[in-house]
């Protein structure tokens, strides 16, 4: 079985076609099973951000695996099949696991270095989890892409250099606006990617601060650490009209901000300009609030040119770690994969050894038990000692390139069936380590990649 990655993002497609794709926690479930429904994929975890979608999948055929996803990828899309094909992505085997290695690295986000998004990896792979979706290859995978991703952002500078997306916006915003200093602000939305937006608020200085969210009770529990006023989302036009700079993050499935709702709000405001952030997906706000005189709209997809701050040598860095600990990675896949051939030598000779013991004491049946168990004590150990060596030989040889041949050789040269090899002994002889890395539980509220 090997590692599929089929996506789509910022890089391949646009916008509305992301905010069809997108897929919510409460959807995952769903998605999930209709995946594996599929006879080519086994294992599967979805990635769902404000700039991507990827399903990854651990498939027994490729051209059958990635059709299905595909197909479901089309689905949730609403289009067909062959209208979203430019958009999507595909990775497989060593590539995909490098993909999954550089998205955790912070390498292939829309700002690099961006530090949320090892995050939302890490919150997909717990609710697939949870629902018992990924298999050992997968957890091998995310797991050691998780631990990637920390240490390039403990040994670079690329987690403290590069922006979020949050801060890209505000730049950019600042840049075509004005300065924020003392400037009320509005921020829609109270999960991780408003906290951000009124984290930097508060330190740019900005005026009176408000948080509208759904939830009063996360709203008052965010405005509490910024000095910034809790408002009811049945109070949003009201505060729409005393806000210079509105930044909107939320997991609406619809417009928040219509163009209706905001036109209304220009006119109270007697003239004076708008800013709006929307960092949602799906958009918050109706695209054709732009149009609107004195209105600036800055979007997700106009972010893809704001300049970061990453040097070339923390990202060559990053780089650098990637690829030792993809090297590590795949040299641990070759290895393991040499683990049901190991288990099927020792289950061959503890099966001869067993015959002969059996035909031993036909022949002898004047040996007490004790003189039976010497023999048998004997006879084990000769084998274990000489099966050792090649064990251990074949595991060292098998996770280098091209190791895979070693274990073909033993398999032909001993006429070894790998399916009598109890998954027992496969397991023991190639653990699945966690490294301590068990994910905490919770889920990002704004689905946003930042």
């Amino acid at each position: 079985m090997s590692v599929l990655v089929v996506g789509l993002s910022y890089r391949t497609a646009p916008v509305s076609v992301l905010e069809r794709a997108a897929v919510s926690p409460e959807e995952t479930p769903e998605l999930l099973s209709a995946l594996l429904a599929s006879k080519h994929v086994a294992e599967a975890m979805v990635l769902s951000t404000c700039n991507r979608i990827e399903v990854y999948a651990g498939v027994s055929a490729f051209h059958g695996a990635l059709s299905d996803i595909a197909g479901a990828l089309a689905e949730r899309a609403g289009t067909a099949l062959d209208a979203l094909a430019d958009c999507l992505y595909v990775q497989y085997d060593a590539d995909a696991a490098r993909h999954a290695f550089r998205l955790a690295a912070g390498l292939d986000s829309l700002v690099i270095g961006e530090a949320q998004i090892l995050g939302q990896l890490r919150d997909a792979y717990t609710l697939a989890t949870d629902l018992g979706a990924p298999g050992r290859l997968l957890h091998e995978l995310l797991q050691h892409a998780l631990r990637a991703g920390k240490r390039v952002r403990a040994e670079t500078g690329i987690d403290r250099a590069g922006q979020s997306v949050v801060t890209a916006a505000l730049e950019v915003g600042a840049q075509r606006h004005g300065s924020f200093t003392g400037r009320p602000a509005l921020v829609v939305g109270a999960g991780s990617m408003g906290a951000l937006a009124l984290a930097s608020l508060h330190r740019a200085g900005a005026g009176a601060l408000h948080v509208a969210n759904r939830s009063a009770a996360r709203a008052e529990r965010l405005a509490g650490g910024y000095d910034a006023t809790p408002v009811p989302i049945s109070d949003l036009d009201a505060a729409l009209d005393v806000a210079d700079v509105v930044i909107s993050a939320t997991a609406s499935p619809g417009q928040v901000l219509s163009r209706a709702r905001v036109e209304s709000a220009m006119r109270a405001r007697d003239g004076r300009p708008l800013l709006l952030l929307d960092l949602a997906l799906p958009r918050d706000v109706d695209p054709a609030a732009a149009e609107l005189p004195g209105v600036t709209l800055i979007g997700i997809e106009q972010l893809t040119d704001a300049v970061d701050a990453v040097t070339a040598a923390d990202i060559q860095a990053a780089e650098t770690i990637v690829a030792e600990e993809l090297q590590a990675h795949l040299a641990a896949l070759r290895s393991g994969d040499v683990a049901p051939t190991v288990a099927a030598l020792r289950a061959r000779a503890d099966e001869v050894v067993s015959g002969e013991l059996r035909r031993l004491g036909q022949r002898r049946p004047d040996l007490s038990d004790e003189q039976r168990a010497d023999v048998a004590h004997a006879v084990h150990r000769v084998v274990q000692q000489l099966l050792h060596l090649p064990s251990v030989r074949v595991r060292e040889l098998a996770s280098e390139p091209g190791g895979a041949r070693y274990a073909d050789a033993l398999r032909e040269l001993f006429g070894l069936d790998l399916d009598r090899a109890s998954a027992a002994e496969t397991l023991q002889a190639s653990p699945l380590e966690t490294d301590g890395l068990d994910p905490q539980p919770g889920r990002a509220q704004d689905g946003g990649e930042a």
